[in-house]
């Protein structure tokens, strides 16, 4: 946790990781809109999120005194993230986490009011897993973008598809498409983003300026492909949102004519988005050589004299304006997804490389008539059979 807000001017926080890293790389510095914690405040909310080129978790939270939490950790390639106040999933590398508050409500630790834990990785070898969802009787999906289908946890192997766009003619570790968002609703995958309908290894690289697409995986229909690499596309309030990654904007879509109504211009490439009431977060990455590049995003940067941003931006979505803000500049340079946490103060995790891990032990609720059978006497376990 570390914080250092001024007073008039915005709050600006040197982060340091929790493990070591080599001299040359300088520190990230994070600044942040002055009434970033009011908001919070206002809003009853805290929000985080990831960047798989640091390979890090962010939290974001308020203290007293008109503070902002800045609260990271480190999971290998960190990208999709599927939240709720009490529980996150995180896709990384070769694995997807399941992290556990451990706190009692009103229970606080060091001025949090959430400890994100690790309690089980299922490990899936790397797929390049981007966005995950959480189906209402709890089966986790995730989008498999090295096969360019939805998938699921395997007991035994390292997926099991149940979805995949009718033009992928088979499933192949090629990247085709470049499968990369889900939208949830009601607790069932409703819609996916691609770059293209390519069918051929890593097709998509050619084809990143148009043809994105939203689909509903319902029934295979398509809702637009006038997009560029769009992303995170999201139901909120009845209506479906996408970012165009590659025209910077946020957009909401129709979801039966597919028409585009531009709702702001992002000075980034944008993926990771949440919402709350009227607003919603987005992350914004650096361009790059290679994927991001050539995009008709350079040229509304040019248009503006604007310089590309890393962070997050909050728009109030009445009138698309950017009302809060947090930017990164040094070694974090992309940032992935996105999410909100209502009711939240002031979260934090326990990470991996974080030496504290192997003292993070809890129990749950219990009465000692739990270990106590029919008769009154503690349960035992059943005598083994004699083995002739």
């Amino acid at each position: 946790m570390t914080e250092k807000p001024k007073k008039g001017a915005p709050n600006v926080t040197e982060l340091k990781p929790a493990q070591q890293k080599p001299a040359e790389k300088k520190p990230t510095q994070i600044s942040c809109s002055r009434g970033l914690h009011s908001f919070m405040e206002r809003n009853r909310l805290s929000f985080g999120f990831t960047s798989y080129q640091s390979g890090r978790l962010y939290l974001v939270g308020r203290l007293p005194r008109g503070k902002v939490s800045f609260h990271e950790r480190h999971f290998m390639h960190a990208m999709g993230v599927a939240a709720t106040p009490q529980r996150l999933y995180l896709a990384g590398q070769h694995q997807i986490w399941r992290l556990e508050n451990v706190l009692r409500e009103g229970q606080t630790l060091d001025g949090f009011d959430r400890n994100y834990v690790p309690r089980n990785a299922q490990t899936t070898g790397d797929l390049d897993a981007h966005e995950i969802g959480v189906e209402k009787g709890g089966r986790v999906i995730f989008v498999n973008t090295k096969f360019s289908c939805l998938a699921t946890f395997s007991l035994t192997h390292s997926f099991r598809p149940i979805w995949k766009p009718p033009f992928i003619s088979r499933l192949a570790p090629e990247d085709r498409c470049h499968l990369n968002g889900l939208a949830m609703a009601d607790g069932e995958a409703r819609y996916v983003t691609a770059v293209c309908r390519s069918d051929v290894v890593t097709g998509w690289r050619d084809r990143r300026a148009s043809g994105g697409f939203v689909m509903d995986v319902r029934d295979d229909r398509m809702i637009t492909e006038e997009l560029s690499m769009p992303h995170s596309p999201r139901l909120h309030e009845g209506s479906l949102y996408v970012l165009n990654s590659g025209r910077g904007e946020l957009c909401r879509v129709d979801e039966q004519t597919g028409k585009r109504e531009v709702i702001t211009f992002l000075p980034g490439f944008a993926r990771g988005l949440g919402f709350h009431g009227p607003y919603a977060f987005v992350g914004l990455s650096l361009p790059r050589d290679g994927s991001f590049s050539g995009l008709e995003l350079d040229d509304e940067l040019a248009k503006r004299d604007a310089d590309p941003w890393c962070g997050v931006q909050i728009v109030d979505m009445r009138n698309g304006d950017i009302v809060e803000w947090i930017r990164l500049k040094g070694e974090v340079r992309e940032l992935f997804d996105v999410f909100v946490l209502p009711g939240v103060t002031c979260p934090k995790a326990t990470g991996l490389l974080d030496g504290s891990i192997r003292n993070e032990i809890s129990i749950e609720n219990w009465a000692p008539q739990d270990m106590r059978g029919a008769d009154g006497n503690m349960e035992k376990a059943p005598a083994k059979e004699a083995v002739a």
